[in-house]
C-alpha cells in the first residue's frame, strides 16, 4: 500500500495499519471457517432433520453445494453481460450488477 501511495481513512500509517489490516482479515477468516463448517455438517442436519438415506443428504452439501453455487453465480453473470454486450435492458432492469467471483 506505501508504494502505491494508498492510506485506509481513518488509520494511520505503518504499524496501525498492519494492525488493522489483521485484524479484518482475522474477522474474514472467522467468517469463511465458520461457513465452510455450516456446510460440513449440513448433510448430517439434513439427514436427520428429514429422516433421509445419509447418502441422499450429501447431495445437499460439502463440495457440491459449492460447486452448484459458483457455477450459478457465473451463469447469471455471464447472461447479464451477455445482455448488456447486446444492449438489452430487460435482465435486471433495476440498474443493480450480479457480482461473481470474477465481479
Amino acid at each position: 500500500m506505501k508504494d502505491y501511495g494508498s492510506f485506509i481513512p481513518g488509520i494511520r500509517p505503518g504499524h496501525r495499519t498492519a494492525e488493522y489490516l489483521e485484524g479484518i482479515m482475522g474477522k474474514i477468516t472467522l467468517a469463511g471457517a465458520a461457513f465452510l463448517a455450516l456446510i460440513a455438517v449440513l448433510p448430517k442436519l439434513v439427514a436427520g432433520g428429514f429422516e433421509l438415506n445419509r447418502a441422499i443428504a450429501g447431495f445437499y452439501g460439502g463440495t457440491g453445494l459449492l460447486i452448484i453455487v459458483g457455477v450459478a453465480l457465473d451463469m447469471v453473470q455471464r447472461i447479464e453481460s451477455h445482455m448488456i454486450m447486446r444492449q438489452y435492458s430487460g435482465f435486471l432492469s433495476g440498474g443493480s450488477r450480479i457480482r461473481g467471483r470474477m465481479g
